[in-house]
């Protein structure tokens, strides 16, 4: 069984192939890419803990090429101590834990608005009406972004994600490289009007942080902006549209949460070991390492597959089994250590509140498609869209 994350089959459902990988080549060379694959938990645990070991790669600067919409500087999940450490130090004081549970009471407000509006129809997209608004939403207003431009936020995040799946299509190409300039261009005037009118967001943070001589340039204001909309976006709009999806099709583990609500927080847990929203991570070997299931050469670029390690049986017993009364505490949806996900806290946040009011605020539903499309990404997994139908 051939394993490529770019693969249409292997987008739809890369399962099958994590399976065969844990077993039969939990060291896998992918000759496309030109990189190595590690899918036991146990792998992908060790160089998720030992970043000196398995330093970021550039990958995703790489893998956009010129798609990227800021080419200047490398994302903050590309970079290493110690230029790792000094953004990271920067960017968190927008998101310490304490202003993520200030943010719960807007973020039920503005999931009771979305919902009020999914209710009043009989049918409704989730990932238009809800799972896609809300995160959008909350990670604009975190940036100072205006509330009338969020239609065009979530369709500029979209497009640029798409770019990480390199499109061949030069129509797709061009659409994503519009959506990267328009992004750019509204970034960088809303970064110059917050050095004379700064507002209670994280870019007058960023902003301050560079006049207040913090060592940040405005290249990597830019690219730190670019980088919150999209994965404040996207992981908490496929977590919630996974959870969905999958409690649709395990209408027994559905049952449960609707008949106890104290569930909600394990079934968010669940979905991110079960159907992980981020399926890849890229790292390279800093030096030849050897692993259980085999040899890694120096300078290689290795793919640390989230969603093999999360369905691994070595880790968690009848992994194929979605239960949402299972609260995996250490799973790696999320990553590990230097690199853990910045806006993990606030993704609970949102998931947790969302389902909530579905699941609880709404009449019971039913999705009125079979197939549901999948995102074209080899990094995030999620469905395109979403068709609920209510009951009256």
């Amino acid at each position: 069984m051939d394993y490529n994350p770019l693969a249409p089959e292997v987008i739809e459902n890369p399962y099958p192939y994590y399976a065969y990988l844990r077993e039969q080549a939990p060291v896998y060379w992918i000759e496309p890419l030109q990189a190595w694959a590690l899918s036991r938990y146990a792998d992908v645990d060790f160089a998720l803990r030992n970043p000196q070991i398995f330093p970021s790669s550039g990958f995703t600067t790489q893998t956009l090429g010129d798609l990227n919409p800021t080419p200047e500087v490398p994302w903050l999940l590309d970079l290493n101590p110690p230029d790792h450490t000094r953004l990271r130090k920067l960017v968190n004081k927008g998101f310490l834990p304490r202003l993520i549970r200030n943010l719960e009471p807007r973020v039920q407000e503005i999931t009771r608005q979305l919902i009020s509006s999914l209710r009043s129809q009989t049918e409704g997209d989730l990932v238009l009406t809800l799972s896609g608004p809300l995160p959008t939403t909350v990670i604009a207003e975190m940036l100072g972004v205006e509330a009338e431009r969020l239609t065009d936020f979530k369709r500029w995040s979209d497009d640029v994600v798409l770019g990480t799946s390199r499109p061949t299509d030069e129509a797709v190409r061009e659409r994503v490289r519009q959506s990267g300039s328009a992004l750019r261009v509204y970034f960088e005037r809303l970064i110059e009007r917050r050095r004379t009118d700064p507002g209670e967001d994280v870019i007058t943070a960023l902003v301050r942080a560079e006049e207040e001589r913090d060592v940040l340039s405005a290249a990597e204001i830019l690219a730190l902006a670019v980088l919150l909309l999209l994965a404040g976006n996207e992981t908490t709009t496929n977590l919630i549209g996974n959870a969905v999806r999958n409690l649709l099709s395990h209408p027994a583990e559905l049952a449960k949460v609707r008949a106890e609500r104290a569930l909600v927080p394990s079934l968010v847990e669940e979905i991110l070991r079960y159907d992980s929203p981020v399926q890849l991570i890229p790292r390279q070997t800093a030096h030849e390492v050897e692993l259980a299931g085999g040899k890694l050469p120096a300078g290689a670029t290795v793919f640390l597959l989230l969603g093999a390690a999360n369905r691994d049986e070595r880790k968690f017993p009848e992994a194929d089994r979605f239960d949402v009364t299972r609260n995996p505490q250490d799973h790696v949806a999320f990553g590990y250590g230097i690199h853990y996900c910045l806006g993990a806290p606030l993704a609970r946040l949102e998931g947790r509140i969302a389902l909530e009011a579905l699941l609880f605020d709404c009449p019971p539903f039913r999705c009125t498609k079979e197939h549901l499309p999948q995102i074209a990404s080899v990094i995030v997994r999620g469905v395109q869209t979403l068709p609920l139908r209510f009951a009256a």
